[in-house]
């Protein structure tokens, strides 16, 4: 490969209001993931509860 073929360009440094924007968006990103997370975490605790007592009333 040629050096023109990586197509890399330098990237400016944002402004800080730039920054801020960048920066608050990420932590809605991680946010949101977080509470995928937490509630995927609920969901499963649900059901192995449930699990549990059908187990018990078999017996």
């Amino acid at each position: 490969m040629r050096f023109y073929e990586f197509n890399i360009k330098p990237q400016k440094p944002l402004t800080p209001s730039q920054a801020r924007i960048d920066s608050l968006q990420k932590q809605v990103k991680n946010a949101q993931n977080l509470l995928k997370a937490e509630r995927k975490k609920q969901k499963q605790q649900k059901i192995q509860q449930q699990l549990q007592k059908l187990s018990a009333n078999n017996f």
